[in-house]
């Protein structure tokens, strides 16, 4: 067996948990999102407020109630998926493309971890920064006279791992983008246009019957119905599908991911 055969057995089945290690890549990421509060944490938290305010405040104060609850009641859930989505997607391609970019992913490679180490490492700090981001929101919401977590156990279920599909989906985006163009074509394309087709202002009912498609085939709207139910008790969709298509995707995208280290996709150019 030669030796560089060896690291790579070593990489894909670790003896045991590199703690110190797996604890650096935390620190680094958390510093360098620390480095950059207005874009990670403020941006988001401004966002929110002009959503809240606009579609919930201003709109809301029109519209009575929605599905049995005040309309900045039934909005928030949805406005906090969107910028969970957001915040973790950003943090992992950020993240994974700059190292690129500037070259010191090289010194992770060959740091005695494990890809399952590396991977793990960032999406701690991917939660991390969503689950802060959230937390900022849950305030601002409370500015507004609406704060409300029917069950926190589901909540954090959905926060946490909404968050790991998309830092994990983010760092397929970060291995996979030559450019900054490219680095954006996900968020463009799919995150914004489905996350605002995913129910964050409306109801299933209030569509009509030929359009009800674009939220039953929107995964979008699995997850701001799961996080509502978790906050507000109120739910449209079969609460099963979304729990397994989330599961599932963890799965898939794990796989996914640890096969693009373990072949050296993006990281060995």
């Amino acid at each position: 067996m030669s030796a560089e055969t060896s690291v790579e057995e070593i990489k894909l089945h670790p003896m045991g948990i590199n703690w110190i290690g797996l604890g650096t890549i935390v620190r680094r990421e958390v510093s360098r999102i620390m480095r950059v509060p207005i874009q990670a944490f403020i941006a988001p938290w401004i966002s929110a407020l002009l959503f809240i305010f606009i579609f919930g405040f201003v709109l809301g104060g029109r519209i009575k109630e929605i599905g049995g609850h005040r309309y900045l009641e039934f909005v928030l859930p949805g406005i906090l998926m969107m910028n969970i989505i957001n915040a973790a997607f950003l943090q992992s391609t950020s993240a994974i493309y700059f190292q690129r970019f500037l070259r010191f992913i090289e010194e992770t490679l060959v740091a005695p971890l494990s890809y399952v180490e590396m991977i793990v490492g960032m999406l701690v700090c991917v939660v991390i920064r969503s689950i802060v981001t959230a937390l900022g929101i849950l305030v601002i919401g409370a500015c507004f006279g609406v704060i409300a977590v029917d069950n926190i156990f589901e909540f954090l279920f959905w926060v946490v791992a909404v968050s790991i599909i998309f830092g994990e989906l983010g760092i397929i985006i970060g291995l996979w983008a030559k450019n900054f163009e490219q680095l954006n074509i996900l968020n463009v394309f799919f995150i914004v246009p489905l996350s605002m087709v995913g129910g964050v202002f409306s109801t299933i009912g209030m569509l009509p019957p030929y359009l009800r498609f674009l939220y039953y085939g929107n995964p979008f709207f699995y997850w701001i119905n799961g996080l509502r139910h978790a906050m507000i008790g109120f739910h449209e969709g079969p609460p099963v599908v979304g729990f397994a298509l989330t599961l599932g995707l963890i799965v898939f995208l794990s796989l996914a991911t640890l096969r693009l280290y373990a072949i050296g996709y993006g990281l060995r150019e």
